[in-house]
């Protein structure tokens, strides 16, 4: 008999990216979070920057180098106009890239917004351990990367596997 898993509450920080967003307007940065929280995450810390390479780096590689802090989601600024730089900021970053998340969401997201979803720039990867997913600033992007992709990769029960599987650090408790 299969013994179950347990759940593993992980510290999950996010960030969202616009030029014209607050903490009062920020739908999609507020989505997440509540999400994350309902499932029995942490926020770790939650933030909002411009639309600048260089500030997204800045908080993003900060997250990777804080050994608390597992999991970074950001919304906003994946998509194809003139400061859109998420993927850019990210992608230096990353030790690995998941390819199949970016693959997947645009997949999926293809019900609701058909051809429109070709322009999504959604990405994930792993650095220094911290696994970073970055999808587009709507709130039905971020419902649907969180409902439909993420909260079970960030599920140690999920089965046949997981992304806390990978997290050795977690598991050797």
């Amino acid at each position: 008999m299969k013994q179950e898993r347990q759940f593993i509450p992980l510290n999950i920080a996010v960030l969202t990216v616009s030029d014209s967003r607050t903490e009062e307007t920020d739908k999609s940065g507020q989505t997440l979070v509540q999400r994350l929280t309902d499932v029995g995450h942490k926020l770790a810390e939650k933030v909002i920057v411009p639309d600048d390479v260089y500030d997204i780096r800045a908080v993003v590689s900060r997250w990777i180098a804080d050994k608390d802090i597992q999991v970074i989601l950001t919304t906003g600024g994946t998509g194809i106009t003139g400061r859109d730089g998420t993927p850019e900021a990210i992608s230096v970053l990353l030790d690995k890239t998941v390819e199949g998340f970016g693959e997947m969401f645009r997949t999926i997201s293809y019900r609701d917004i058909k051809s429109s979803s070709l322009q999504s720039r959604a990405l994930s990867g792993v650095a220094n351990g911290t696994y970073v997913f970055c999808v587009p600033g709507s709130t039905g992007a971020c419902q649907t990367a969180w409902d439909e992709i993420i909260v079970e990769q960030l599920d140690h029960r999920t089965r046949p596997c997981n992304l806390v599987d990978m997290m050795p650090r977690l598991l050797e408790v």
